[in-house]
This record gives C-alpha cells, structure tokens and sequence, in this order.
C-alpha cells in the first residue's frame, strides 16, 4: 500500500472517529442529571421549609415531620407533586422531576430526625461500562497478544485498513462477530453503545501508535 494511500486512508478514519466521538459528547451533555435532593431543596423547598413559612414543617422540627413521615414517602410525595393547603404544586416549580420531589422529601425528613433511604430512580437507565473499562476487563484478553487474528492493542498499521469504510462498519463486526472474533466479544450482555466505546477506545489508542 502506497504512502499516499494510508495516509488518505488514515484522514478518513480519523474524521469518522472526530465525528463519533463528537456525537457520544453532545448525547451526553444532553443528558441532564437528577438533581439531589439537598440541590433541591436550597433552590426551591428551603423557601419556606426553613423558615415555616405559610405554616409549612420547619426543616429541623422532628415533631412536625415525624407526624408527616408516618404516612411514608408516597404519601408525602403526593402532597407535594399536587399541592396541599398553601403549598403549590411541585413545590410552585414545575422544573422539578417527581424523583427529584422524592429526594428533596427524604433530605427534609432526615433533616428533622429520619433515617429513609435515598430513593431510587426507577426510570433512570443504568450507567453504561467506558470503552476503556471494558476493552481492560475482556477485549484485552485477545486483542493484546493479536490471539486468533485480532488487530493488536497499539498496531497502528492493523487497524487503519479495518477501519476504512467507517467506524459504524467496524462496530457493526465486533457486535455481529467477525473471523475469530465472537458477538460482542464473547461478552452477551455489553450494549451496543458500550461496544462502541470500546471499539472507539481500541482504536483511538492503536492509531497513536505503539504503547
């Protein structure tokens, strides 16, 4: 292969990676996380729930809030997402999430004597595995030593041609299987978008050459 031609080859591969990469980051800032409930309640409970405005429990009254607590953490989130007495609704700030309203309540509560458990978000998806933990907890066990023909781990010169028709081409193979390689790379339960990073991570490390 012809300098000229690796090096074009090489442009092309590198833009498509800029390219994946720059959609990964901006997914991820798009992702907004769930604010605390301690976050929520300075910014918008601690309003009146300091000071016990308009006859609201004062953060710190373990008699007011035990009798609150009693009913439990569902009950105290019903009141809060649709108002009660001079409460509004979500506390007057629409912004705020339901599980965020449950987080906030559970910071009050153990403000002001409770001991309840910081609530799970249900609806949250679990944290994808980073490309790097991933390549160093299985794609390393073969693509290290090259075993079974697998583009070693820093050969720079043996994933640049693998590379050539786009990065959704490569990771279409690592997760559908290639050669010696199995789907997803004999781990079933990686994502699609973690064997993306991984493939992303594999070859932005390969293509800075030798470790």
């Amino acid at each position: 292969m012809s300098s000229n031609k690796t090096r074009k080859q090489l442009m092309a591969v590198v833009m498509t990676l800029a390219w994946a990469v720059a959609l990964d980051i901006g997914a991820a800032t798009a992702k907004e996380a769930a604010r605390t409930g301690k976050e929520v309640v300075d910014a918008v409970c601690g309003n009146c729930h300091v000071s016990g405005k308009d006859g609201s429990p004062k953060i710190g009254d373990k008699q007011a809030w035990s009798r609150r607590a009693e009913g439990g953490l569902g009950s105290l989130t019903q009141h809060a997402l649709k108002g009660i007495r001079k409460m509004p609704a979500h506390g007057g700030n629409q912004d705020i999430s339901d599980f965020e309203i449950q987080r906030a309540i559970t910071h009050m509560v153990n403000l002001s004597g409770g001991n309840w458990t910081e609530p799970t978000n249900k609806k949250a998806k679990t944290a994808d595995r980073s490309g790097k933990d991933i390549v160093n907890m299985q794609c390393i066990k073969c693509h290290k030593a090259g075993t079974n023909g697998a583009p070693k781990l820093g050969d720079r010169e043996a994933w640049i041609p693998r590379a050539v028709n786009g990065m959704d081409a490569l990771v279409r193979s690592s997760i559908n299987g290639h050669g010696g390689m199995p789907a997803r790379g004999g781990m079933a339960n990686l994502t699609d978008t973690e064997m993306r990073e991984a493939v992303i991570y594999m070859f932005d490390q390969s293509i800075k050459g030798p470790h």
